[in-house]
């Protein structure tokens, strides 16, 4: 390297910069928490691990090379030690501002890594400018725990860009809000009352089950979920089991869903199975005072009326019986049209004049059952 004229160190001596100044320099030294660069001035720069990075940890030995050039913010012309301090940080933040500045006119979807997870939301950083996303805008649904967003990639728009006030606030919500509108435009485009689909449970209720079926969500509600009795729709499912279903009704984006499959209607041959004169066992579903329902197929009960359990005089069905019961008994009636089937256990006692067994009269509420 040729040595410098008078003139060149002469001019050198009396080169200025000033706080605020954007320098360029050449990397001459890097230690695990400390850059040096020439910077062509009387004194060399100097950049802390803190002017470089946010990231405590960093060892800036694995980041820049010596022979590196590197463009810093001048913070300080002249410390105790005759050193310039200098910032990478600070530039690179100002940069990332100009960037978010246009993001935030031109209305641009913008990716960047989670850095932290506060209470209020996330914190995410572009050119070491950062942004935050407030807890009601990281998604279009409650999330109580926004840990598993750490060191995610997500994407956002800039709702609000101030700089100055330190407020610049991005938005996931509408993002996940439109492209799930657009999915569901898509699914309700190709799907009709009857199409069997399968899906994911997404919730159980006390009423019944909410489906995603790929982007929308229907309703499965205890009275579709089986032919028989339901009591309780958390002991057939949980979240994320896997279910078959077939579309009963759409009202606009309100899907209705059914398990109630026709080749599996227990009333399906039933004129055969429960002709009247056939003898059948069943398990005692539930009682009222008039009588106790029995089981014989899942999704098929009869009404064994408190006049046909004995010959003796029954006050109540409970006095004699008990739910989950196993009995025999004689079929007295069947109605087809109605789902109706009544039973009689008297007509199987010994020495019982099945004339006196006629079909019982079930009271008027027993018909819906």
């Amino acid at each position: 390297m040729s040595e410098m004229s008078f003139d060149e160190m002469l001019e050198e001596s009396l080169k200025t910069i000033r706080n605020g100044e954007v320098v360029d320099g050449t990397v001459i030294s890097v230690k695990p928490d400390e850059i040096i660069l020439n910077i062509g001035y009387k004194s060399d720069g100097v950049i802390t691990r803190n002017e470089y990075t946010t990231d405590s940890n960093l060892d800036l030995t694995t980041v820049v090379s010596e022979g590196d050039e590197m463009e810093a913010m001048v913070v300080k012309v002249n410390d105790s030690e005759g050193q310039v301090i200098l910032s990478y940080r600070r530039l690179a933040q100002e940069k990332g501002n100009k960037r978010l500045e246009e993001a935030f006119e031109n209305h641009e979807v913008l990716t960047a890594k989670v850095v932290n997870v506060l209470n209020g939301g996330l914190s995410v950083v572009v050119d070491e400018a950062r942004v935050f996303i407030p807890a009601s805008l990281v998604s279009d649904s409650y999330e109580r725990d926004l840990s598993k967003y750490k060191d995610q990639e997500i994407e956002f728009v800039i709702t609000e860009f101030n700089p100055r006030k330190r407020r610049i606030i991005g938005d996931r919500k509408q993002l996940i809000a439109a492209k799930r509108a657009a999915v569901q435009e898509e699914l309700l485009s190709r799907i009709k009352v009857g199409d069997t689909i399968e899906g994911t449970v997404k919730n159980v209720t006390n009423f019944g089950a909410f489906v995603d079926l790929g982007g929308i969500d229907g309703l499965l509600h205890i009275s579709e979920m089986s032919w028989g009795r339901v009591d309780n729709p958390g002991k057939l499912f949980k979240n994320g089991d896997q279910v078959k279903v077939f579309i009963k009704d759409i009202n606009d984006k309100k899907i209705a869903l059914s398990m109630k499959f026709d080749d599996a209607n227990p009333w399906n041959n039933a004129s055969d199975k429960f002709a009247v004169g056939n003898v059948v066992k069943g398990k005692v579903a539930r009682m009222t005072d008039f009588g106790a329902f029995i089981e014989l197929a899942p999704g098929v009960d009869a009404l064994l009326h408190v006049s046909q359990i004995s010959k003796d005089h029954v006050d109540k069905p409970s006095d004699v019986l008990s739910v989950g019961q196993e009995v025999e008994a004689k079929i007295v009636e069947f109605r087809e049209s109605d789902h109706k089937i009544s039973l009689s256990m008297k007509a199987l006692l010994p020495d019982a004049d099945e004339s006196e067994a006629p079909a019982a009269e079930a009271p008027a509420e027993a018909e819906a059952e």
